[in-house]
């Protein structure tokens, strides 16, 4: 990385300065919200059956325990501690304890598969690994001899003491508090205040959708301005409950839970992600941050209860979600509700609006989704339900928010206008460049990489492909990395037909492939569930997913669905063959990055016989 680069970044790359009174660094920030609003129940998390809460002071002293632990361990500014783990206070204040002492965290998703874990540690040198707990420490203990530069395991919870070099985190709390007291001077403020704002907080490893991860470099500016300008046109306040769903490891989760934090939220853990319909209904958040595919399946799971029931209720489901899209559309396009649809819509909320509310907790105010596109009928369908949905824009590499819709400025199937200080072009081939305070500093001991990230004159290049509108919404059409030609030299973007294909109740997922092949193609994992209950009205005898993919009677339903949810496109771009899955593409099976996209070249390689079968029969 050049010098240019760094400078490029932080001394211009703010459009405004933080105020006096605004935190400059992450560990000014928790000190700000501890001390603005001193909450008792500032992290609430289940234990034993029962809520439990950790005070704001509680958090701060145990923070500071945390980093004067790791400082009696030997490590020091700027040197690497890696967390593997579910969502939890503990995560939050290991976070905190190392943004306290300077230390940069390398967050790593619980699902990553053992081999990607050793190779972040390794290239990030690593020294102390924080683990939630022994079963998570034996998923990955093959590889543990080879993380050289390991010198010390955290756990979470109690332990083996088989483990070698390791202790829990409370025995690390007690060496911060001896540490306290052995010294003379207030080595915590010695600590905190030679943290600047360039410095680098945190090392995020890209999740990989094309390639080796990058080490995404962003410092205590990129994250706490962006956390600022993110949520300036939203009415946060310390009355907002939020559930914390998705994986910490993600800046997107992250970044809003510091926002949580600054907000004086008070905070609760999802216990997991099976028990989260149960939370929302014991927390009844007022705020909830999620990606599009939650959404995708709360609706598909009411839309497949309604299906069973059959008869009236069905049709009483559809026609009112129905008069959620209409009502939605004629809001977005700024058209005055007709008083014959207030009075259906208000009939649809009693019979089925108010119950779909009641998923979450039935006191919602606002959603913001991210992480992919949302379906526009999703957001049709939840904002006419009275859920509103604020979709947004980012990266990694932008801490994470470019762009968001909010209530103050919405538009349908846009992800909305830049965030306060952050500037958006597109450039000539249609790629989406991005320059503000929230830009990454760069990519850890990758030269090349960051000289292909920014253009010369310092923007960065999001490797997506978008355009603006003539009041400043920017929509997004596709990866550039993800487009692909056909034979013929067509180039077709997969994600907004995959996103077509899914809005079929019968489609689960769907990958696009035909790379270099005479036409487009799509492998589809079915949702076997709409599947059983179309079998009992068809009297189909099929009850194995593996039955439901070979049937003919199948294929051809899924067939149809396709063409009618494609039909407007181009020729080119029509799917002309299909192939149905049995299997669910999955994190684990290494299908989906830790934010569920789409991994292509891994589906390329895992299904190459599949596809080659499908443009060999078509005598391609």
């Amino acid at each position: 990385m050049t010098v240019m680069t760094f400078i490029s970044r932080e001394s211009i790359g703010r459009g405004e300065p933080l105020m006096a009174d605004e935190p400059h660094t992450l560990a000014g920030l928790f000190l700000h919200a501890a001390k603005n609003h001193g909450r008792p129940n500032a992290l609430n998390f289940k234990k034993d059956g029962a809520w439990q809460s950790i005070s704001s002071g509680e958090m701060i002293e145990r923070a500071e325990s945390i980093a004067l632990g790791l400082y009696a361990l030997g490590l020091r500014k700027g040197d690497k501690a890696a967390i593997l783990a579910v969502n939890s206070p503990d995560w939050t204040l290991v976070d905190a304890g190392c943004q306290f002492a300077g230390i940069i965290d390398v967050p790593i998703y619980t699902t990553l598969a053992p081999d990607s874990v050793c190779y972040i540690v390794n290239d990030s040198t690593t020294k102390i690994f924080f683990i939630e707990n022994k079963q998570a420490y034996d998923r990955i203990a093959g590889i543990m001899p080879d993380c050289l530069s390991l010198e010390k395991i955290v756990f979470f919870d109690a332990y083996d003491a088989e483990v070698e070099n390791s202790i829990t985190l409370a025995a690390l709390e007690q060496m911060g508090r001896d540490e306290a007291q052995n010294k003379t001077s207030k080595l915590i403020d010695e600590l905190r205040n030679s943290i600047h704002p360039t410095d680098i907080a945190t090392l995020i490893y890209t999740s990989g959708t094309t390639g080796e991860p990058k080490g995404v470099m962003l410092t205590h500016n990129n994250i706490v301005s962006n956390v600022i300008d993110s949520g300036e046109k939203y009415t946060f306040s310390a009355d907002d409950v939020p559930l914390s769903v998705l994986p910490l490891s993600h800046i997107f989760e992250r970044s809003a839970m510091y926002l949580y934090i600054l907000s004086g939220m008070a905070i609760y853990y999802a216990e997991s992600i099976e028990k989260v319909p149960e939370n929302l209904r014991e927390v009844r958040p007022t705020i909830f941050v999620g990606v599009p595919r939650i959404f995708e399946k709360v609706y598909a799971k009411a839309k497949l209860k309604a299906a069973q029931t059959g008869g009236l209720k069905e049709k009483i489901f559809d026609w009112a979600m129905g008069k959620a899209r209409e009502f939605a559309l004629a809001n977005a396009s700024g058209i005055p509700v007709s008083s014959a649809l207030a009075v259906k819509h208000e009939l649809a909320d009693r019979l089925v609006f108010a119950k779909l509310r009641q998923f979450f907790g039935g006191n919602l105010r606002s959603c913001i989704c991210g992480g992919a596109a949302l379906p526009d009928d999703i957001y049709l369908v939840f904002t006419g339900a009275g859920i509103s949905i604020m979709q947004g824009y980012g990266l990694t590499e932008t801490s994470p928010v470019i762009t968001s819709n909010n209530p103050m400025d919405a538009r349908l199937g846009s992800v909305g206008k830049p965030i306060r200080n952050m500037r958006v072009r597109i450039a000539e081939d249609g790629e989406i460049e991005a320059f503000g305070p929230g830009v990454m500093l760069g990519y850890y001991k990758k030269d090349e990489a960051n000289k292909e990230a920014f253009t010369e004159d310092g923007w960065f290049k999001t490797g997506d492909i978008g355009r603006l509108d003539k009041d400043g919404f920017l929509y997004i059409t596709d990866r550039k990395k993800e487009l692909f030609k056909t034979s013929g030299g067509k180039y077709i973007a997969p994600s907004p037909i995959e996103q077509m294909i899914r809005s079929s109740r019968f489609v689960n997922q769907a990958v696009l492939v035909g790379n270099e092949r005479k036409f487009a193609a799509a492998l589809i994992v079915p949702n076997f569930e709409q599947l059983e209950s179309y079998a009992k009205i068809k009297d189909l005898v099929l009850s194995t997913p593996k039955e439901f993919c070979e049937s003919a009677r199948i294929i051809n339903l899924i067939e149809r669905q396709v063409a009618a949810a494609t039909a407007k496109l181009a020729k080119y771009e029509t799917v002309k063959k299909i192939v149905l899955l049995e299997n669910e593409l999955t994190v684990e099976g290494g299908e989906l990055t830790p934010t569920l996209k789409i991994k292509r070249r891994v589906v390329n390689e895992k299904y190459k016989d599949a596809i080659d079968k499908i443009y060999l029969d078509a005598g391609n």
